[in-house]
């Protein structure tokens, strides 16, 4: 409950501050008809508007699990992810779109000063709004509110390269606009791909292996313990699980095994970031837990 507030908080904030940046962007357009401001604009509003499926996400994700979903509703980060890469996808369309049409039909872009001033404008609210979401987004565990940063950060220089089309146009090269257009696409599908990839590995149930390895670790450390074997940790929304069995002596009684089971838990619970609950089943040490056909049989 506490993560999802705290991720709530981060894209209100974003949103009041990316909305306010993009809304004196499209003053500026309507006033100077710069295109590589317009993509920058249409990147920005997109971005802001991203803040909308992520909330409703992290609303759903403070349900409680029920019969039929029984992990709980916290997979809607998930779906929300894949909201995200295709607001994405879609912005790069328009801002392509967008700076051919000028490159074919070229226009006077006026008011440079105000184009440059709006360039630089949108490269700090970005940047404020990047550091914020994945700042907060690895704080509490979710990879769609880190692409949604990442978004950002590659907003805010796309930005900057409203500058240099503005200075290209002061100095009598009128293709620059739209070609700083172009150069701005580019680099939404640079983080297309990364947002994609965060997203896909999210979907996929990927973790990182180095959490796999503290993981074992605080299980083989717990005393009792003389194995572990089937280690499986997925994330559901910004909360991590884990099964495991480990293996015990088989000269237990299996309230012993069981105490040594709770421990193991409580090692792994404190060892791993953001894990909210492991499943461990003990077997002893007669079975072959190491081999996957005798520990199924």
């Amino acid at each position: 409950m506490e993560s999802s507030r705290e991720g709530m908080r981060a894209l209100w904030i974003s949103l009041v501050v990316l909305g306010a940046t993009a809304t004196l962007q499209v003053v500026i357009v309507l006033v100077s008809g710069s295109v590589a401001l317009l993509g920058d604009t249409l990147h920005n509003f997109a971005d802001a508007l991203t803040a909308l499926p992520l909330g409703v996400a992290f609303l759903l994700g403070r349900r409680a699990a029920t019969r039929r979903y029984t992990y709980g509703f916290g997979r809607a980060e998930d779906l929300a992810g894949i909201f995200i890469v295709a607001t994405i996808a879609a912005s790069a369309v328009l801002a392509a779109y967008a700076a051919v049409d000028r490159l074919i039909h070229p226009a006077d872009v006026s008011h440079l000063g105000w184009v440059a001033a709006a360039g630089l404008v949108g490269f700090v609210g970005n940047e404020v709004v990047a550091q914020y979401r994945i700042s907060v987004g690895r704080r509490i565990g979710s990879a769609a509110l880190v692409a949604d940063g990442l978004h950002a950060r590659t907003d805010g220089f796309t930005s900057l390269a409203v500058l240099i089309g503005a200075g290209g146009v002061a100095v009598g090269w009128r293709w620059a606009d739209p070609v700083v257009g172009l150069l701005i696409t580019v680099a939404i599908l640079f983080v297309l791909k990364d947002a994609a990839r965060e997203v896909y590995r999210r979907l996929m149930d990927a973790v990182d292996p180095r959490l796999v390895g503290t993981a074992e670790d605080a299980l083989r450390g717990t005393p009792g313990v003389l194995g572990v074997a089937g280690l499986r940790m997925r994330w559901v929304g910004h909360q991590l699980h884990a099964e495991t069995d480990i293996l015990v002596a088989d000269t237990l009684t299996v309230v012993d095994a069981h105490a040594i089971a709770v421990e193991a838990e409580h090692r792994l619970l404190h060892a791993v970031p953001r894990l909210t609950a492991a499943t461990i089943h003990t077997d002893p040490d007669s079975a072959n837990i190491h081999d996957p056909v005798a520990h199924h049989r």
